[in-house]
């Protein structure tokens, strides 16, 4: 486990769990969340890791690691906690706490593409891959990088093949909701 500082932030696990009941204190360290995680690979905490230093009020290195990041969300961690912690939905909140503090993110390509999706889902009331692959492209800088590299080429074929088999949508589907879930996101300006 990474070095405590010396000044643990108090509020930090009582802020998180203002966001949601995620009954963090409730870990015992078992980790059978980071045994079952199948992304801990590109981690630089296992997610148990990350719920001490949240239980322990590690605010900045919580706040600056990449595992929050990398998480997929795919609930393994919670659907394997003998605890009921919600590990996934946690990390979601760790990720939102960077956001409103403007926390710089270890990963800046991960980072633009959860403001790109979260861009994307406030404007369509859901993910319209139609818009959030082009966007992101924008957004991160990869398309002025395919061009350079000549690379764009495949993913013109690729989305004609998409085109031609009525995979590529022009609009996406409507939904019902769609002004709750703009109001569930307002916070997400950027």
């Amino acid at each position: 486990m990474h070095q405590a500082t010396l000044h643990p932030d108090e509020t930090f696990l009582e802020l998180l769990e203002a966001d949601g009941k995620f009954d963090t204190n409730a870990c015992f360290q078992c980790r059978k969340c980071t045994n079952g995680c199948p992304v801990t690979f590109a981690m630089d905490l296992y997610p148990d890791e990350v719920i001490r230093l949240v239980i322990l009020g590690q605010r900045e290195t919580v706040l600056k690691c990449r595992t929050i990041w990398v998480c997929a969300a795919c609930e393994t961690c919670t659907a394997r906690c003998p605890n009921g912690v919600k590990i996934a939905e946690l990390m979601d909140a760790i990720k939102e706490r960077t956001l409103l503090e403007r926390v710089p993110g270890p990963q800046p390509q991960i980072l633009t593409l959860h403001r790109t999706f979260l861009k994307n889902v406030r404007k369509w009331g859901r993910a319209f891959e139609g818009t959030l692959l082009p966007a992101y492209l924008l957004r991160s800088g990869q398309f002025l990088h395919k061009w350079r590299e000549g690379l764009w080429g495949w993913d013109i074929k690729f989305g004609w093949r998409l085109l031609c088999k009525g995979r590529f949508f022009h609009f996406p589907k409507r939904i019902k909701g769609k002004k709750e879930i703009r109001n569930i996101l307002i916070h997400h300006k950027k």
